[in-house]
């Protein structure tokens, strides 16, 4: 059996990332750096020009995804394409500002939010946590899956500074302090 080949497959079908070690016990390797090399392999092929996948490495293990530049036009066939400009505005607010009271969420966005945020922690790309009477929201580790980037790349992309991320509680706490 080719096992390059049992390794792409692999990392086609598993939906999480995958360990070097996960990796040489499924393609029956008894070392990682027998696997580093065929993963290395399998890098090279993707790099190639006329494909649309590459082989990436995240703190969580190995894992295929498409290329950015093929992202935007094959998007809508993925599971979350359903999702409105409403709720795409709730997930930029959360990734920027997370972890935000969802009270905050709703000054910004009315009480459609509710509804929103109720979506997106059903389909797994947040989370919430009760915090007094509202709850606080947090991006998944599905979300960061799905949009290829973390909260704190997407801060880095869209150049949000810090203090841009705080609540008017938290400005206002830092104002004090400061006094």
């Amino acid at each position: 059996m080719n096992q390059k080949a049992l390794l792409e497959a692999a990392l086609f079908v598993s939906d999480t990332p995958l360990s070097l070690d996960r990796l040489a016990s499924i393609v029956g390797i008894g070392s990682e750096e027998d696997v580093r090399k065929l993963v290395e392999e399998l890098k090279k092929d993707f790099e190639v020009e006329n494909c649309g996948i590459q082989l990436i490495e995240t703190p969580e293990g190995l894992e295929l995804r498409v290329k950015p530049e093929y992202r935007e036009r094959v998007a809508r066939l993925a599971p979350f394409a359903d999702l409105s400009d409403g709720m795409m505005r709730t997930l930029a607010i959360i990734a920027v500002k997370q972890p935000v009271k969802q009270s905050l969420i709703v000054k910004y966005q009315g009480n459609k939010t509710y509804g929103y945020i109720h979506e997106l922690e059903a389909k797994g790309l947040v989370h919430t946590e009760k915090y007094g009477r509202t709850k606080l929201v947090t991006t998944t580790a599905d979300f960061e899956k799905y949009f290829g980037k973390s909260s704190e790349d997407m801060k880095k992309l869209l150049n949000v500074k810090p203090e841009e991320t705080k609540s008017p509680e938290e400005k206002q706490s830092d104002e004090k302090q400061s006094e």
